[in-house]
C-alpha cells in the first residue's frame, strides 16, 4: 500500500517520540472535546448587533 513521505516521516517520528502523541491528545481535550457553555452562547446571540446592508455608507 502506498504511503507518502510525510506519512512515513510522521510514523517514524511518533515511534521515536511517544510523548508527542500523549501531549496532542491532552491538548485536544482542553481545547476541543468539551461541552459548550449554553449560557455563553445565549449571551453572545443576544449581544449581536445586526450589520447594515452597506457597511461603508455614512449615517
Amino acid at each position: 500500500m502506498y504511503q507518502s513521505e510525510f506519512t512515513k516521516f510522521m510514523d517514524g517520528f511518533l515511534a521515536e517520540h511517544p510523548e508527542v502523541d500523549s501531549e496532542r491528545r491532552e491538548l485536544r481535550l482542553t481545547l476541543w472535546d468539551r461541552q459548550p457553555d449554553l449560557d455563553d452562547q445565549r449571551r453572545w446571540k443576544e449581544s449581536r448587533v445586526p450589520q447594515k446592508p452597506y457597511v461603508y455608507q455614512p449615517d
